[in-house]
């Protein structure tokens, strides 16, 4: 990567360099990477290349999906600029924390690129550069002229003077612009170019420096793209919350412990799975698009017995986990309840690995919208047996982890189900012993990333442990404050990944203005997600509690402590989405170390000093937290004010043509 001071070099015979960083000096672009943000690009070939190998000899030649002299069969991927690629998501993950992924480039599947020619031809409409979908309204009026100033996603109308699209195919002495008086001649929709045309047209726009983008179109994309994975995200951590309202009406001993409970799950399995899954985001999107599909259903196998594996000595140490829950917390019966609260949960322990392997085998196809499917049946589902576990059959407590445990379960199967009805089966060639082997480089692939990811989320199961020492009420608190915060972060966190696609696409794409767009409308929608998440907890201090529990002193903190957290919602979401706009310029490492500095050399101790030494107890731990998000959103924010963009599309274009350069040697050699 070059250094953020040096020259940046020509693109397209435009000269660079808006603005050098001044922070170039303290944060030079040369900054060492851990392993976890290094290009991943040589063990993913290793592993592929492995496989490819050992499917293609004699006594494997039948597992091939097609003969490999054959180019009929191939793949026929267009090399579009905006491919979308919405991977790395961990539906519910759902904590002040975002996942690092990796800077390797998924190979666009077929309905990635019609999502990515239907963004080009948005911006080409418009930019004027093809016409619209609709003629122009003939309308004049003031209402109508300020509609169109305000919504309006067409540069013609926040520009003078007004461009007119051009009706015909564009060549290298083709103007962009003509004749500004040419209306159309009907009502009737018009036409949309043939694919062919529209990649021409936009390449050839970009080399002219002609496209640009508003606030208007930048914020509408946003929109489409976090939406469902709002609904997604909530209807996963759903399951959680539908497990702490229930237990939430049994007692406060019982709230305190399936808090202490379900974080000790988190910290042991569930992020250590969701960080080691992430590799497949890679793995199976590069042998999707390499044309070996069955591939696809051997990685998402061999990364699920793995997690099998794992997930034994979990098992048992939440089978003895009474003891060491005990050194933790000052009542033993929030400790024993816990405990058993765990012991059960092992029963699901097998349908979170088969979920995580199973999401990415689905998105590697560009079927990103079966875990909603699953997760629109399997929520109610999971409220319908808290209902039915906890009250009408009176399990009690272990009523509400049974809950949990068979939705665990259940998700995963819905996505069987939804593979062999619906799509997706033909990446699926049956289990095979192959799944048992190259585990190495696939190990040395995802350990790094969940090593980064435990590390943030070890954080919270500190102030968890922190609360306990102040007593079963506190800790009873604190479940209800981290089920809050954790759901409000359900709406910035998909606003990030959102963000962070879009920006990705755009400094791909050479357009750093409209990537800096982009990065404005983030912040400020980022903001207003704050805003509202802060409304919301002030105006609500004392009904979301009682929601939860009907313990009056247990209410009496929470109502207390929740204002804090209100503050907390601001820099929450900026932190957020600052961290996917770093993600989307390629510049990962920035976000990762201000987030590790943050929590551990800022977070964590102002919380413990807050909390013990000053006696502020529960609200210490969350002030310190606050003090934290905010030191880690101006670090990112201020980072990038001052960043150099066009650097960053040099770098990204110099990246592209590395990964384009080594898969042709891949193709030829295979």
């Amino acid at each position: 990567m070059e250094n953020s001071g040096s020259t940046p070099q020509p693109i397209n015979g435009r000269p660079q360099g808006r603005r050098q960083s001044i922070l170039s000096e303290f944060l030079p672009e040369s900054l060492p990477l851990p392993p976890s943000f290094l290009a991943t690009s040589p063990i993913v070939r290793e592993i592929l290349t492995r496989d490819i190998a050992e499917c293609s000899s004699e006594d494997d030649h039948h597992d091939l999906p097609f003969d490999s002299d054959s180019d009929s069969e191939q793949p026929q991927i267009v090399d579009a600029k905006l491919a979308f690629h919405p991977n790395g998501i961990a539906y519910g993950s759902g904590y002040s924390t975002i996942a690092i992924q990796g800077l390797d480039r998924p190979v666009p599947n077929p309905r990635e690129v019609e999502d990515s020619l239907r963004a080009e031809a948005s911006l080409l409409r418009d930019n004027a550069i093809i016409p619209p979908r609709h003629p122009r309204s003939q309308r004049n009026n003031i209402f109508w002229r300020l509609y169109r100033r305000v919504f309006s996603t067409k540069i013609k109308d926040h520009e003078d003077p007004e461009p007119i699209f051009q009706d015909s195919a564009a060549a290298e002495t083709t103007p962009l612009l003509v004749d500004p008086h040419q209306e159309s001649p009907s009502d009737e929709p018009l036409p949309t170019p043939p694919a062919e045309e529209i990649i021409e047209r936009f390449e050839d726009a970009v080399a002219a420096h002609a496209i640009k983008t508003t606030w208007q179109r930048e914020a509408k994309t946003l929109v489409q793209y976090a939406a469902p994975l709002i609904v997604a995200f909530l209807l996963h951590y759903s399951v959680t919350i539908g497990s702490v309202l229930t237990v939430g009406r049994l007692g406060m001993v019982e709230l305190a412990a399936v808090n202490l409970a379900t974080m000790t799950a988190s910290i042991t399995c569930y992020v250590p799975v969701q960080g080691l899954s992430t590799c497949l985001d890679t793995l199976c999107a590069q042998a999707y698009g390499s044309g070996h599909k069955h591939l696809v259903g051997l990685q998402a196998q061999r990364m699920t017995w793995l997690l099998w594996m794992l997930m034994i000595p979990i098992a048992v140490l939440w089978w003895f986990s009474e003891p060491i829950l005990a050194s933790m917390v000052p009542d033993r019966e929030t400790a024993s309840l816990a405990a058993l609260f765990l012991r059960v949960l092992i029963l699901g322990m097998p349908g979170v690995a088969a979920l995580e392997s199973g999401k990415r085998f689905l998105q590697s196809q560009g079927l990103f919208n079966a875990t909603t499917y699953a997760l629109l049946i399997g929520a109610p589902l999971s409220f319908l047996q808290n209902y039915l576990f906890v009250f009408k059959f009176g399990w009690n407590f272990g009523g509400a982890a049974l809950a949990m445990a068979i939705t665990q379960n259940l998700l995963p199967l819905l996505l069987v189900v939804y593979v062999r009805y619906v799509d997706g089966m033909q990446c699926w060639d049956g289990f095979s012993r192959k799944a048992f082997s190259n585990w190495g480089p696939m190990i040395k692939l995802a350990l790094p990333g969940m090593i980064m990811i435990e590390a943030q989320f070890s954080v919270l199961e500190i102030l968890t442990i922190a609360a306990g020492q102040f007593g079963t009420a506190q800790l009873a608190a604190q479940s209800i404050l981290v089920t809050v915060t954790s759901t409000s972060f359900n709406i910035p966190f998909p606003l990030a990944i959102a963000t962070s696609t879009r920006v990705a696409n755009l400094i791909g794409a050479h357009l750093s203005d409209a990537a800096r767009v982009t990065a404005r409308v983030a912040i400020v929608a980022g903001l207003i997600v704050g805003l509202f998440n802060l409304t919301m907890f002030t105006t609500l201090n004392e009904t979301i509690p009682r929601i939860f529990t009907e313990d009056e002193q247990v209410i009496g903190i929470a109502k207390q402590v929740i204002l804090v957290c209100a503050v907390m919602q601001i820099f929450d979401a900026l932190a957020a989405v600052s961290h996917g706009i770093l993600r989307g310029v390629g510049h990962q490492a920035i976000g990762g170390y201000a987030n590790l500095f943050s929590y551990y050399m800022v977070a964590l101790p102002i919380s413990l000093s807050t909390a013990f030494a000053l006696g502020w107890k529960l609200s210490g731990l969350w002030a310190g937290l606050t003090v934290g998000l905010a030191v880690v959103s101006a670090l990112e924010l201020v980072y990038l004010y001052n960043a150099d963009w066009e650097s960053a599309v040099a770098q990204a274009e110099a990246r592209m043509k590395s990964e384009d350069v080594m898969s042709e040697a891949k193709y030829t050699t295979v």
